[in-house]
């Protein structure tokens, strides 16, 4: 027998809302403010939140910790993960400084699953909440929202309705919630007043009109007498380099920054020497990928790309030219990630000997590998020393340097380094003789630190930057590169020195 099947209309795809409700809570438990969006939120979430998941308390749900229990699936209390269950209530944390934003899902989804409710859309919703903190009160801590509660909550009713997060874009917010201080009445005038009306409600009739456009983040009506677009490509390196100058990681941090000064509604078009981008480009004109790769400068493969919502997305999946309408002023393009052909600044190799119980010999070499056009700025070379050191007497080739007790390390700083430029430190550290048993001394890394403007050690580089609108006025642009040392405690440019 032959079966007939009827193709079924596919069922309608539901989008799920963020989160039911939002509350801030500092370190110790107190909640400075909280916000509903549904009638599902009572009280005794909030005290869940902090008996059970700030604070754990009692003897069975520290055993609960110590001990894993076999056979259940984990409750989420003895992890650290940003997403914790009790009972048919998700909590979605998100730590800034001394506080947390803390977002509530309820309701039971299928396999344990919070219902209705989109956990990356609530997380995406509260790093938008973060930044507008920022963006409004300089920081997201416990001063900052105790010091601006109103407008806290004035922002938190403008950005999401019944749970589903509205414009976010700060830009956008600023044109119709401003943080006014109180004024008395009796001391304008009547004439002032009217102008005061009236500038409010332009301004209203400017932000109804850009929140219902596409384009959220840019106000119409904008005119420079100079039109100028500037775009700086700022790297951090991250580096591990073995004693013999063996890389034993390497990768690269970047972002593309632009500061725009641009008339009317533009439309941008800025393109990388990526390598997804020439593939694309060479498909489109028929050509050879080898023959073009040889002839162009070396492609760059760009990993955990991160845009602006200015960018088209679609367009940069179609033809990888990152095309927008920027907003006005200063704003973060993309970020990205490059793991593979990185080009090093610098070389530092290292030799210390031991010169008996109390001496210790140190040379260190230090040479610039980018061309000799470029010229670094602000160079620092942190050489850790024992924490018996009495004194040490240096010498150097090029720049200052000299012993800081208080961080224990030899401090060189080189104010300027061309390119294919080598110096050398030479170093005797005498130690204070005690009658402790000499043990061997485990050196820390040698930690770099520096500055080279218009140069990128992923090789990337602008190909093109367009700027179009309907006036067709001329526009001036600045493109300007930066490679820096990485700046965090997880990141940074060391050279082992054993």
């Amino acid at each position: 027998a032959r079966a007939v099947m009827s193709s079924a209309p596919a069922p309608p795809v539901r989008v799920g809302h963020a989160l039911s409700g939002i509350f801030v809570i500092n370190l110790r438990g107190d909640v400075l403010l909280m916000r509903a969006y549904r009638e599902d939120i009572e009280r005794h979430v909030l005290d869940a939140f902090r008996t059970q998941i700030l604070n754990p308390r009692g003897g069975a749900r520290r055993d609960a910790r110590s001990t894993p229990r076999r056979g259940r699936k984990d409750d989420g209390f003895a992890t650290e993960a940003p997403v914790r269950r009790i009972g048919s209530v998700t909590y979605m944390m998100k730590r800034s400084r001394d506080v947390y934003v803390v977002g509530i899902a309820r309701g039971q989804g299928e396999r344990g699953g919070p219902g209705d409710a989109n956990l990356m859309l609530g997380f995406t919703f509260l790093g938008h909440v973060v930044r507008l903190c920022n963006q409004y009160f300089g920081a997201c801590d416990e001063n900052a929202i105790r010091g601006n509660f109103v407008l806290m909550y004035e922002l938190l009713d403008e950005i999401c309705d019944d749970g589903y997060p509205q414009i976010t874009a700060g830009e956008t917010l600023k044109t119709y919630i401003t943080q006014k201080g109180s004024k008395l009445e009796g001391a304008i005038g009547k004439e002032a007043m009217e102008r005061s009306a009236a500038e409010d409600q332009r301004r209203a009739m400017e932000a109804a009109k850009q929140v219902t456009s596409a384009v959220q983040w840019r106000r119409e009506g904008l005119s420079y007498k100079k039109n100028e677009v500037y775009l700086d490509i700022v790297e951090s390196v991250n580096l591990m380099m073995s004693a013999e100058g063996t890389v034993l990681r390497a990768n690269v941090q970047g972002a593309i920054y632009m500061r725009t000064f641009l008339s009317g509604m533009p439309n941008l078009s800025v393109g990388l020497n990526d390598r997804l981008g020439e593939t694309t480009r060479v498909t489109s004109r028929g050509e050879d990928a080898e023959t073009s790769a040889a002839r162009d400068r070396r492609l760059i493969d760009l990993d955990d790309l991160q845009f602006h919502q200015c960018v088209r997305l679609d367009k940069f999946s179609a033809e990888k030219v990152i095309e927008f309408t920027p907003p006005d002023g200063e704003f973060e393009l993309v970020k990205y990630r490059v793991s593979d052909n990185i080009t090093l600044p610098f070389k530092l190799m290292p030799v210390v000997k031991e010169l008996g119980r109390t001496r210790l010999a140190v040379t260190v070499n230090l040479r610039s590998l980018y061309g000799p056009t470029t010229v670094a700025n602000e160079i620092k070379v942190r050489i850790p020393v024992p924490k018996l050191t009495a004194r040490a007497t240096i010498n150097v080739s090029g720049g200052k340097a000299k012993y800081v007790p208080e961080e224990g390390c030899l401090r060189w700083k080189i104010k300027k380094c061309a390119g294919h430029e080598e110096y050398q430190l030479d170093a005797e550290v005498l130690l204070a003789n005690t009658l402790e048993d000499h043990k061997p001394w485990v050196q820390p890394p040698i930690n770099i630190a520096f500055h080279v403007p218009m140069f990128t050690a992923s090789g990337l580089r602008v190909r093109f930057l367009e700027v179009k609108e309907a006036s067709n006025y001329d526009v001036v642009r600045w493109v300007r590169y930066l490679c820096q040392s990485g700046g965090s405690s997880s990141s940074s440019y060391e050279i082992r020195c054993a």
